[in-house]
């Protein structure tokens, strides 16, 4: 491994034979947080690169990396793949554990935050995890996506190619991976998430790629979860990365040392209403 303090690259086989690249940022700790990101995104977005800093300069080491098909990494981009994003997942946290690394927590960004909530209720094996801006219905915005009556055009034509606004093809949806995404219950994996995984849902008030209605619901089918609503951030939390990360390692270090007296006042208390931040 590299020097304590250094950030490195590392490739990482997953069970598909295909090379997931991420960056580890290594801290003086064997401590490790990590950090997932969304649709259609990199290890290299804003989110994601701020939080992985903002972990190491506070002594945790932390791993941003590419899910197939993105990025760096190996593989042909799907539409949907939630589980398979979840084996990344898996495949990232046995090669860090065979290194001897603590898998402290697992974050992730918008799709990314479904990823690691359904991590969480298949493997029990991590217990705090962050869902920052995740999509609660996965049915909602995919109209705004495919287009109207994507269900019948596909089982028509068998695929549907997204294309951005100057006719470009960015990617085909087939009706597996269609199916995938709708087969994939939020609120049923949420129940499957045992009690003593802390989970925190962080999402921004102005966020218009998926509205803030959306965290609400995770509250009701999460049981041991806070929420935080930071006023005015959109999805990229464009101008509130200093809040985002703070809340982010807060809820880490607070639940990471379990003899630490969390009765004196914090914003993460045993309390299942939003938080709403205005920093």
């Amino acid at each position: 491994m590299a020097d304590r303090g250094s950030e490195r690259r590392v490739t990482i086989r997953n069970n598909h034979g295909e090379n997931l690249v991420g960056i580890l940022h290594n801290a003086a700790s064997i401590s490790l947080v990590i950090v997932c990101h969304g649709f259609q995104s990199s290890k290299e977005r804003i989110p994601m690169v701020n939080l992985a800093t903002a972990l190491g300069k506070d002594g945790i080491s932390a791993f941003r990396f590419d899910f197939a098909g993105n990025g760096e990494s190996e593989g042909s981009f799907q539409y949907g793949n939630y589980y398979k994003e979840v084996e990344d997942l898996r495949a990232v946290v046995q090669h860090f554990r065979e290194q001897k690394y603590i898998i402290t927590a697992i974050v992730g960004h918008s799709k990314g935050g479904n990823v690691v909530l359904l991590y969480a209720s298949k493997y029990k094996d991590i217990h705090i995890v962050v869902n920052i801006s995740g999509r609660f219905n996965l049915v909602r915005g995919m109209e705004s996506r495919l287009g109207k009556n994507f269900i019948q055009r596909i089982k028509q034509d068998g695929y549907i190619d997204v294309k951005n606004k100057r006719g470009k093809i960015m990617y085909r949806v087939t009706e597996e991976s269609l199916m995938d995404r709708l087969s994939t219950i939020t609120h049923l994996a949420c129940l499957l998430i045992p009690q003593d995984c802390r989970v925190l849902t962080i999402h921004g008030s102005m966020d218009e790629t998926v509205p803030a209605e959306e965290a609400l619901e995770f509250a009701k089918f999460i049981s041991n979860h806070q929420l935080c609503i930071i006023e005015g951030a959109d999805h990229e939390y464009s101008s509130h990365q200093d809040e985002l990360t703070s809340l982010v390692l807060e809820f880490i270090k607070i639940h990471t040392d379990k003899d630490k007296d969390t009765s004196k006042q914090t914003r993460f208390g045993r309390v299942h209403k939003p938080i709403h931040s205005r920093f």
